[in-house]
């Protein structure tokens, strides 16, 4: 399969990934031993914060006062999308039975985990809007304590917007530490916490880090990387509205991939073109990490026709997936591998970035190969029940014992053997392993 590549990526989302791992996992290791005091000291180490830690309902009301209203309209809206999303969601996941057998009865149950913790990124940018998507779902799952944890900012605490989005949207407790000590505090259940069994939301690449370590004996929404942003884009699109979609990506951070696929050379060539500019129009720190996620993660990549271009798109799992080109259903049909699909100029990630109502917790580097985003359904355990009568046992009971003794689990053999020679004394039963 031919793909010309008019610029090709320098670096990866591995870059450096050994050392950030022995970071994360020392810090981890401290706190764990440390407690509340080691936390607070890594607090005042990397968020140079030394305020309270856990947000009393004073403090709370404090920073809503001065969110404008108009803010808090949006949050609102954004809210009430994201909510409504979910409780469809959670529709589709229902309490079912079935009879197996006659008198032999099976089930599944979705239970709601007890505890989660949601990381809200709060450093670069203050991430409201991640504050909406993981509290929000946790909250609508049904979990009985969600705890925000969001990284203070020196002197001042948590962000007011997020502090309002957090507890509109139903936190129990909102924490103000950072990085992989925020992580820690959760896990470890520290300043009075109960411990989370499910970590979710974006975060650093430590924060990522921490996670994947985390991750068994907690849950964890999905190990991500820094976020990625790929566009398929045919002769027909918007050249400047591609360039801006691929330039709002890359300010997420210096390390964000952006990749435009199209299979025309002329557009892709105006949209590098485009690129530079457009960075250069952005607010300081957003230029910065735009200009380096450009020159070190972006590809512009250019196929023969579009069945190419979605094999290559497939390729690349990436987080997010925008299509600007002819025929929307033939790529809703065909493209198998993203974690949110963006289907014609009319939207953008950006959107579902913020407010549309699906999630914007997503998977990253490849993963949505294998997984989706955050939903409701990632905070829900899927377990599984039985009862039966008797004599309904009896079939089961028979097959259980020969299929164990020929594994050589004998002591499984003889659990159905007894209920056998209770339930129907007399009875001979032919329960060897040989035929």
């Amino acid at each position: 399969m031919t793909r010309e590549y008019l610029k090709k990526a320098t670096l990866t989302s591995t870059s450096n990934a050994s050392e950030v791992h022995e970071t994360a996992k020392a810090i981890l290791d401290d706190i764990e031993a440390g407690g509340d005091s080691k936390a607070m000291e890594y607090a005042a180490k990397f968020d140079r914060y030394e305020g309270n830690v856990l947000l009393t309902a004073q403090e709370i009301e404090a920073a809503i006062a001065l969110v404008p209203e108009k803010l808090k309209a949006d949050i609102r809206f954004a809210h009430d999308n994201v909510r409504r999303f979910a409780e469809v969601q959670k529709s589709t996941l229902t309490d079912v039975e079935m009879e197996i057998e006659p008198g032999f009865v099976a089930g599944q149950k979705a239970i709601p985990v007890d505890a989660a913790g949601c990381y809200v990124p709060g450093g670069r940018y203050s991430h409201i809007a991640s504050a909406i998507m993981t509290v929000t779902t946790a909250k609508v799952a049904g979990c009985h304590s969600i705890t925000a944890c969001s990284p203070p900012r020196p002197g001042v605490g948590i962000a007011p917007a997020i502090v309002y989005a957090a507890h509109i949207c139903g936190a129990d407790n909102i924490l103000a530490m950072g990085g992989v000590q925020g992580v820690a505090a959760m896990t470890f259940g520290l300043f009075g916490l109960p411990k989370a069994n499910i970590l979710v939301g974006p975060g650093n690449q430590f924060v990522a880090e921490a996670k994947r370590i985390l991750f068994g004996r907690v849950g964890i929404d999905m190990i991500a990387g820094p976020t990625d942003s790929l566009i398929l884009a045919d002769k027909d699109a918007d050249a400047h509205i591609v360039a801006t979609d691929l330039v709002s990506q890359a300010e997420h951070g210096y390390n964000s991939p952006v990749w435009l696929v199209t299979d025309d050379k002329a557009l892709a060539e105006t949209v590098m073109e485009m690129v530079p500019s457009l960075i250069d129009e952005l607010p300081d720190t957003n230029r910065e990490n735009a200009f380096a996620a450009w020159r070190d993660y972006a590809e512009v990549i250019v196929c023969k026709d579009r069945v190419e271009m979605a094999k290559c798109s497939d390729d690349y799992a990436p987080e997010h997936l925008t299509v600007q080109a002819k025929d929307l259903d033939w790529w809703l049909d065909t493209l198998t591998c993203y974690g949110s699909l963006f289907l014609g100029e009319e939207t953008t990630v950006s959107y579902g970035d913020k407010a549309t109502g699906t999630n914007h917790v997503l998977p990253t580097s490849g993963a949505a190969s294998y997984t989706g985003g955050l939903s409701v359904h990632k905070y829900m355990k899927i377990v599984t029940w039985q009862r039966t009568t008797r004599d309904a046992s009896k079939a089961v009971a028979e097959a259980t014992a020969r299929i164990s003794r020929l594994e050589g689990m004998e002591g499984h053999a003889r659990a159905a053997d007894v209920r056998l020679a209770k339930y129907f004394p007399g009875e001979n039963f032919d329960l060897s392993a040989e035929s």
